[in-house]
């Protein structure tokens, strides 16, 4: 498919919208609001878990009540709709949870989009689906995904559904900014645990800003023209190296700072030493190379991909000091 042009389309652009709640849809319904609070003709619905009885939908939302994980309880929450913007997932929870949502979730909603006649499907994935690294620039699949938990193994198989129903699928890698609840949040527990800079810092990390990813969701679910098909990596161009992101934490006082440096084989044995909720595999995910190469969305779509998430942390530094104080 061709390069989509710039602006909106003429008639109004209808989008279905999953895990609205969540950290990177909250963003994403938040950009869609100011897009059409600045004129763009843009009228936006979201799936949403819970009942009818809980807080009102934000001005401009057409809220519907559903469970993916419960096919029937869908109805027909796509009709009228034009684009599906898939972003629910389970990041957690045991095989049959994460089956039941990621993979059936995604095929019932995808069925429900299909026969409404949605004409694009956008599905947010993760870079988590290639498994353990390291990885070093690599493509769009340079290595074959070999994922090591149920979340991410079911993640992957959900993006077979939207590639066989035409859509695009993005795989971010890490994922910062205001509601971040895993990567800050684990880089502080393990600072805890091994309180020491982690093999000279030098590891790179596909990165991206929620602010920038959102703005990139937004263009593929309301720019016209074709859509980028397939699937792509959604982080920022240029890596970040640990040392650096470590580092920025630290000048925004949201991360302490360490003196110190340990091999790689020491900081694992530190880590055993002191049990907590980080897992070695997602110690390696944070402190050494996996970055993946994420040049070609931004050029397809045209969305200028921005400063980069280190320049975006200091927007986000009052909440994730209050996330850390907090636990």
């Amino acid at each position: 498919m061709g390069t989509p042009r710039q602006g909106h389309a003429v008639s109004p652009v209808r989008v279905l919208l999953t895990g609205s709640t969540g950290f990177v849809g909250r963003a994403v319904l938040d950009r869609l609001l100011r897009e059409r609070a600045d004129g763009a003709d843009v009228e936006v619905r979201t799936v949403t878990r819970g009942v009818p009885t809980g807080p009102a939908a934000p001005p401009g939302v057409d809220r519907v009540y559903a469970d993916l994980a419960d096919p029937g309880s869908l109805g027909d929450a796509a009709e009228g709709t034009d684009v599906l913007v898939h972003l629910a997932c389970r990041v957690d929870g045991d095989a049959e949870e994460c089956e039941r949502t990621n993979v059936g979730g995604t095929r019932a909603i995808v069925g429900a989009a299909r026969r409404a006649g949605v004409r694009r499907i956008v599905q947010l994935s993760t870079a988590a689906v290639y498994g353990p690294g390291p990885h070093r620039g690599i493509p769009v699949d340079g290595v074959a995904p070999a994922p090591v938990s149920a979340a991410s193994r079911t993640r992957l198989a959900a993006e077979r559904i939207v590639l066989d129903a035409g859509g695009v699928v993005l795989r971010p890698g890490l994922v910062l900014g205001t509601g971040d609840r895993w990567v800050v949040p684990a880089l502080g527990e393990l600072l805890r645990r091994v309180p020491h800079r982690w093999d000279g810092g030098r590891g790179r990390l596909s990165a991206v800003d929620v602010e920038d990813l959102a703005r990139l969701l937004g263009s593929l679910a309301t720019t016209p023209g074709d859509l980028p098909h397939g699937v792509h990596h959604a982080s920022h161009p240029v890596p970040v190296r640990n040392h650096d992101l470590m580092a920025r934490l630290t000048e925004l006082a949201v991360l302490p700072r360490v003196t110190g440096d340990l091999p790689w084989e020491r900081c694992l044995a530190l880590l055993r030493e002191t049990p907590g909720r980080v897992s070695e595999r997602q110690f390696a995910l944070l402190a050494r190379d996996h970055w993946y190469a994420s040049e070609e969305i931004w050029r397809l779509t045209g969305v200028a991909p921005g400063p980069g998430p280190l320049d975006r942390l200091a927007g986000a530094a009052d909440w994730y000091r209050t996330r850390m104080a907090t636990g």
